[in-house]
């Protein structure tokens, strides 16, 4: 399995409600790519704020495998998701941080 994690550093006028639009978009893509076995959203409650960065907000997809992760990569429907994301992040993509790990 492949944990997809995904910190996010949103702009100060991204409202929750915007935030939870993007989740539940991204929640809908389980099932529309087999093989998406969890998707989960947190607020990162972190009390080392020098390090978090402005990094507050975190979601991750578990992925049954190498390849379900590279189908979601390429998704165009991720991707559309994904942009929207971004534009609502401080500094754009430099407001994104991503890592996969192998469970």
């Amino acid at each position: 399995m492949i944990r997809h994690i995904v910190a996010l550093r949103f702009r100060a006028g991204t409202t929750d409600a915007v935030k939870q639009a993007l989740y539940g978009e991204l929640a809908g893509l389980r099932e529309h790519i087999e093989g998406i076995e969890d998707f989960r959203c947190f607020a990162n409650v972190s009390v080392e704020t020098p390090v978090v960065r402005g990094f507050n907000d975190l979601f991750w997809f578990d992925f049954r495998d190498v390849a379900v992760r590279d189908a979601y990569l390429a998704d165009a429907r991720h991707q559309a998701i994904g942009a929207r994301i971004v534009a609502e992040l401080e500094g754009g993509i430099d407001g994104v941080f991503v890592a996969d790990v192998a469970l």
